[in-house]
């Protein structure tokens, strides 16, 4: 079992990036998305939707003196209601995402608290769970600027251990309403996402998969005979790294990519193939603008 408290994930490096972050991207996290933001219902919000004639008991501060001025008659300035975002974070905390140099669980945790500080900044509302075995860990959900640093101070203490079972976990979860689901996994789940996401569209999501690998599992430089070992299962198996083996790996490893993307095209999902040892701002600046910016 692993403890995420060795190194501080959130450290002063951390939030610099977040300043970076905030200054070099508009994000308007739900109109990138499906627009769930915007509502038709009438609210005292601030776009502006239209006129109607002023009723008794209707607020005095929403009359239109202008319109007032010009035709002798008294409006009220309605709005859009703008509804906050709902978010739903999960992570994959399987002992496999402890792999690498630069482990994947070190760069789920960062994209995850990156994720809830645009996503507290936009007034939007948030929650982060922890996927362990067949379960979730639930986080509350938070809205607010002042709600980040409880979010980053419970990621802190997610463990990475066990086994995982991403699609039964997920469905596990009551979701209401519309929203945006985020999973974060290195989906080395061999049951897969299937199931899970065909339950998040079911539930009116729209889903981002965030597909984070180390770059000790992408870029293969070991060589001679090695012992392997399943970190989730203790399995262990002896490969000779030969050419012809590494070669047959890099097949299974481009296969396994467009099955995640194929699986992308057929729900309409979006999907991000992310290596542990890039740099947050390139991950969220290049890959995910696309996604989050209107």
């Amino acid at each position: 079992m692993m403890h995420m408290n060795e190194d501080r994930i959130f450290d002063s490096q951390f939030f610099k990036k977040l300043n970076t972050l905030r200054f070099s991207m508009n994000m308007r996290l739900s109109q990138g998305l499906s627009g769930i933001r915007k509502s038709s219902a009438k609210g005292s919000s601030v776009e502006f939707s239209d006129f109607r004639e002023y009723m008794p008991g209707d607020d005095v501060r929403r009359i239109d003196w202008n319109a007032y001025g010009r035709m002798d008659r008294l409006y009220i300035k309605e709005f859009m209601e703008e509804k906050e975002a709902v978010f739903h974070i999960f992570i994959d905390t399987s002992k496999s995402m402890c792999f690498g140099e630069q482990p994947k669980s070190t760069m789920a945790l960062r994209i995850a608290g990156a994720l809830s500080y645009i996503i507290l900044n936009n007034l939007d509302r948030v929650s982060v769970s922890a996927v362990k075995e067949d379960s979730l860990t639930v986080g509350k959900g938070l809205t607010g600027r002042k709600a980040l640093q409880r979010i980053l101070t419970e990621l802190e203490t997610f463990e990475f251990a066990g086994k995982t079972s991403l699609s039964q976990a997920i469905r596990s979860r009551d979701i209401r309403g519309k929203g945006v689901s985020v999973i974060i996994s290195d989906f080395l789940d061999p049951a897969g996402i299937g199931e899970g996401v065909r339950y998040l569209k079911y539930k009116k999501q729209d889903i981002i998969l965030i597909h984070i690998m180390a770059r000790e599992e992408t870029d293969i430089r070991i060589e001679g005979t090695v012992d392997l070992r399943d970190m989730e299962t203790g399995e262990r198996l002896r490969v000779t790294m030969s050419n012809t083996a590494i070669r047959n790996y890099n097949g299974q490893l481009k296969a396994f990519r467009q099955h995640m993307e194929r699986i992308s095209k057929k729900y309409q999902l979006h999907y991000l193939f992310v290596c542990s040892d890039e740099e947050l701002e390139k991950v969220l600046l290049e890959g995910m603008k696309k996604f989050f910016v209107g």
